[in-house]
Parts: structure tokens; sequence; C-alpha cells
């Protein structure tokens, strides 16, 4: 037996999948807007109507950044959104791996430059992973159940200021 085997730690099980869901989309302004109300009408046919809107919200900002950062002519990006027993995943994918997302901080004359920082806040935990060809970035809500988890608006979380 060699000390990898040892040691070897066995893969925890990933949660069963109950409900998913994926469409490619154009790089397009509306291509967002219908992702958006996709999602939401989903996440609430789902059981999960107090998610719907924090859901949309993670959907349009994600999709708006690969429409505007990960976009390449005659390539599509992905919404994929994934329910197990205890998360809602929402990843979308785009073409272009060059740019990886990052928080920053947008000055108050600034338009853009904020949607990671929604994210972030809205969103139990988020990501980027990468792919053979573009990125996927992810965000997931925790499904909150039982008296002391209530499902619905989350606190925001400490972080730096969105201002």
């Amino acid at each position: 037996m060699t000390a990898a085997e040892q040691i070897s730690v066995p893969e925890p099980t990933p949660e069963p999948v109950l409900r998913e869901d994926w469409l490619d989309f154009t790089p397009t302004a509306q291509s967002v807007s219908f992702s958006r109300r996709r999602t939401a009408r989903l996440v609430q046919e789902w059981g999960h109507p107090g998610l719907a809107g924090d859901a949309a919200l993670l959907v349009s900002e994600l999709a708006t950044n690969a429409l505007l950062h990960g976009a390449i002519r005659g390539r599509l990006f992905r919404v994929h959104l994934t329910l197990t027993a205890t998360t809602l995943r929402i990843a979308v994918s785009d073409p272009w791996c060059d740019r990886l997302p990052v928080l920053r901080e947008a000055t108050a004359d600034e338009c853009y430059g904020r949607g990671l920082r929604l994210v972030a806040r809205i969103a139990d935990r988020w990501g980027v992973e990468p792919r053979t060809v573009g990125k996927t970035v992810f965000a997931e809500l925790a499904l909150r159940q039982g008296p002391d988890m209530p499902t619905g608006p989350r606190a925001l979380r400490a972080g730096p200021s969105c201002s």
C-alpha cells in the first residue's frame, strides 16, 4: 500500500439534483431580460417563491456580465439552474476565459462596476470555474427551512461597502 492510498480521503458524494434547467442565449440585452423572467418563473414553479426575486437578480447580474465582458460574436452564453435539497445554484457560462470577474470598488460617478458586489451580498456563495472554452460564474442560494432559517430576503453580509 502506498502513502497516497493510506491517506486518501473519498470525495463527498454530491447532493442529488431535484430540478435542473439550462438554456443558451444570444448575447443581447433582450436575453438578459428573458433569462431573468424565466428564472423567477422556474424558481416559483419549483416551490421556492421566496427566492424568486433574489434568483432573478443574480441571473440578471451574471448574464449582464457575460454580455458585457464575456461575449464573442456568434457565440452564446448559457444560464444553468440547479436545485438540490439544500441549494439553488445559478451558473452563467460564457465563451471568453481571458476576462475573469473581480470584485472592485466603483466610483460614485461610474455607471457600471457594482454587479459582482450585489452578487456577493445576495448569494450565500459565489465563484468562477474555468471551462475548456470560457468560464462559468456561479452564485448559490441556501434553501432555508424550519423556523430558525426562514426563506426570503437575506441580511446583508459584512463586506466592503457598495457606495
